[in-house]
């Protein structure tokens, strides 16, 4: 019998969205360009340059997480700086883009007073509308602000072969076009590693994608999106030119540029409200901390919910236009039923797919562009025979 697997929290938005900016269609396309300093990264400067420690937080995708540009940017920095001391913070998750970000953006980095926030989501925002994109990258701007109007922030753009089209033009995909009219907006800097990469590759000194490459070619992926460790050595080199071109970036207070939206209506009031057991009907349990699941997830995912019950249900009240459940997928997982407002969808919504021969974080989608009022929701494992 499959398991069905429940996260403690459940993921909301408590307000009505709305966008006031341009269409999807009439978004241009931006240059393409390395590096933008804007307003740069002088908090961070200023305590690099004092000897204190400096807290790093990286929030993306599987690019991120992988062992690559991540940890060898802090390695970068902690070499460069030896006077500071640099903590890491890891809040990449594979798989996931801006739109799960913004609402794990509190546990995964606010809670640890981050003091540099690098945000890379362009690959996997790929497919987003750019209202979407502006939603939740503001959002993750102005929780950060809020939470700490000193933590500086630098957008990162990394590169697929499936977005490598625009910027072998010249010119910015859209996801990164997106995400640089917001940083033009709170003028936070951004690096845009496709630059480096592509120019390698016109020089013929770079194959973006294969299983080998000639003697003196850089083999950059083996999918054409995650790099291989070469390709996370010109991600680092990217990085750690703009940072020292920001080495002389002056402290700003973060905290008057919250006085205007760029999308009223933005998610930055999205949150983890957790699930309780009076919430939970049927046979559930609390995985063990010594199961391999909670091992594994449980620092992400807190405790998590596990129910072999056909019929166990889980039902929640809440006011607003959206919510999810941030759950995982896997080889044994279930397949639910979704209620909503009294209304049953007859398609279950599995909670496997073709790529499950592991256990993977992922988000059920409940309800979205719902009413801002008080909905209800009950999710249930789907029957034998149903």
């Amino acid at each position: 019998m499959r398991k069905f697997l429940f996260h403690t929290a459940a993921v909301l938005v408590i307000y009505l969205l709305f966008c006031n900016a341009l269409k999807a269609q009439d978004i241009p396309l931006l240059p393409l360009e390395q590096f933008h300093a804007r307003g740069g990264i002088g908090n961070v400067m200023e305590k690099i340059n004092k000897g204190e420690t400096v807290k790093v937080a990286y929030l993306g995708g599987s690019i991120t997480a992988a062992n690559g540009w991540r940890p060898k940017t802090t390695a970068w920095l902690a070499k460069t700086f030896p006077n500071a001391k640099f903590e890491e913070i890891h809040a990449a998750v594979g798989g996931t883009g801006s739109d799960l970000g913004v609402f794990r953006l509190a546990h995964d980095v606010l809670q640890h007073n981050p003091d540099l926030l690098f945000v890379e989501f362009a690959v996997n925002d790929g497919g987003a509308s750019p209202e979407n994109i502006w939603k939740a990258m503001e959002g993750i701007v102005r929780q950060t602000w809020k939470a700490n109007p000193k933590t500086d922030i630098v957008y990162t753009y990394t590169i697929s072969e499936a977005l490598a089209k625009d910027p072998r033009d010249g010119k910015c995909c859209r996801s990164m076009s997106a995400m640089e009219q917001l940083a033009d907006f709170y003028n936070i800097p951004s690096i845009n590693f496709a630059v480096p990469v592509l120019a390698l590759e016109k020089a013929g000194k770079l194959l973006f994608a294969g299983t080998s490459a000639p003697e003196g070619v850089i083999l950059f992926s083996g999918d054409s999106v995650h790099p291989h460790d070469a390709g996370h050595e010109i991600y680092l080199q990217a990085v750690a030119e703009a940072i020292t071109a920001m080495k002389d970036s002056k402290p700003v207070n973060h905290a008057p540029k919250l006085e205007k939206h760029f999308i009223k209506g933005n998610y930055e009031d999205a949150k983890f409200v957790p699930i309780t057991a009076d919430l939970l009907q049927g046979k559930w349990k609390t995985l063990d901390e010594n199961d391999s699941l909670q091992r594994s997830f449980g620092k992400r995912l807190g405790a998590i919910y596990h129910s072999g019950e056909p019929g166990s249900k889980l039902t929640f009240k809440f006011k607003g236009t959206q919510a999810k459940v941030y759950d995982l997928l896997g080889p044994n997982g279930g397949q639910v039923i979704v209620t909503i407002d009294g209304n049953t969808n007859p398609k279950p919504v599995p909670r496997f797919d073709s790529y499950c021969t592991y256990h993977r974080l992922a988000t059920l989608r409940l309800a979205e562009d719902m009413n801002d009022e008080v909905h209800t929701i009950m999710l249930h494992r789907k029957l034998n025979g149903l």
